[in-house]
């Protein structure tokens, strides 16, 4: 009989079962593995809640992690025990949980945005930046775009499988458009070249592949910003064209805004942020911008109203009036 596989290869498996992204199964497997040394390698079917409630209270009290990190840890576990080991938790409500910051986000005005994308060098970087502004996009969203989810006719972008695994629509800025179809262009030619290197085989989310083998070689299903370079995917092996890694697109818009003197705290998300903010001032209703966001909860959206309507910006302060 086969060995039966470790446990954080069981978690593996489970993860690419339930087609969760690569980088959720690095982060499930670190908090897993940190929990198990937490409690001196004690195998997790035998503890319950009151050793959870110990290590999330650890990292709280101890660790002074963030409450969104406390939260993340929190979900790996209950991930582990809830589909792998197939064990109920317990309560651990009672466990010390981190304070959750009520931190406004960083919004550019628009002279920084307009700063920042033109410090930009012009490569893809820019083109990313410009449609995470123009169209309310998360960096990874914009990354996983495929060329079929672009409709110039219809000026919109297909979001597939966003946060929460959602679809949505969002707006495509004219701006971008004759940009985007002259990087097309390029990306088409380059693809070309691929598939005669024999590197023309994009991946494809869930069971695709299976269902349609050879849909990862057609032009629709390829990624609009591809890597410089092919790549090999560490799940299968094979060597392919991955998309733009995100930390390259974040270190190029940090470098770019320090090159226009702006000092808030940078990062390709800010543009996100920007965008709701500057549709709301402009008089769009909130709700339209909720479903451009693909927010589940209008609450969520309507942190970016306290950004419009910030004290600061509007009060004159007593010195001025001496």
């Amino acid at each position: 009989m086969m060995d039966k596989p470790k446990l954080l290869d069981q978690v593996r498996d489970v993860v690419r079962l339930k087609h969760y992204s690569m980088s959720t199964e690095r982060t499930y497997v670190g908090w897993i593995k940190r929990f198990i040394l937490f409690h001196n390698k004690r195998h997790p079917k035998d503890m319950g809640a009151e050793e959870v409630q110990a290590y999330l209270t650890y990292l709280a009290v101890n660790q002074h992690v963030a409450a969104s990190t406390q939260n993340q840890a929190l979900n790996a576990i209950v991930f582990l025990y809830k589909h792998v080991i197939h064990k109920e938790l317990g309560d651990f409500s009672s466990a010390v949980r981190a304070k959750k910051p009520g931190r406004l986000p960083t919004v550019f005005t628009q002279g920084e945005v307009h700063l920042i994308l033109t410090c930009l060098p012009k490569t893809q970087h820019a083109l990313i930046a410009r449609m995470l502004y123009g169209a309310g996009l998360r960096l990874i969203e914009c990354l996983r775009l495929r060329v079929q989810d672009i409709d110039f006719l219809r000026n919109t972008i297909m979001v597939r499988s966003g946060k929460g695994d959602k679809d949505r629509l969002t707006v495509l800025p004219d701006n971008v458009q004759v940009p985007l179809k002259v990087h097309l262009n390029q990306v088409r030619a380059q693809f070309e070249r691929d598939r005669l290197d024999g590197f023309a085989d994009v991946y494809l989310p869930n069971a695709l592949a299976r269902k349609y083998p050879n849909a990862g070689k057609q032009w629709l299903w390829q990624y609009v910003f591809p890597a410089e370079f092919p790549s090999k995917d560490p799940r299968s092996g094979i060597v392919r064209r991955h998309h733009v890694y995100p930390r390259s697109v974040n270190r190029e818009i940090q470098k770019s805004a320090k090159l226009a003197g702006i000092t808030k705290r940078v990062s390709a998300h800010a543009f996100r942020h920007s965008f709701a903010t500057h549709l709301l001032e402009s008089g769009t209703d909130i709700r339209t911008v909720q479903a451009l966001l693909g927010h589940s909860s209008i609450e969520t959206t309507q942190v970016y109203l306290h950004c419009l309507n910030s004290p600061g910006e509007t009060v004159v302060s007593p010195l001025d009036r001496l």
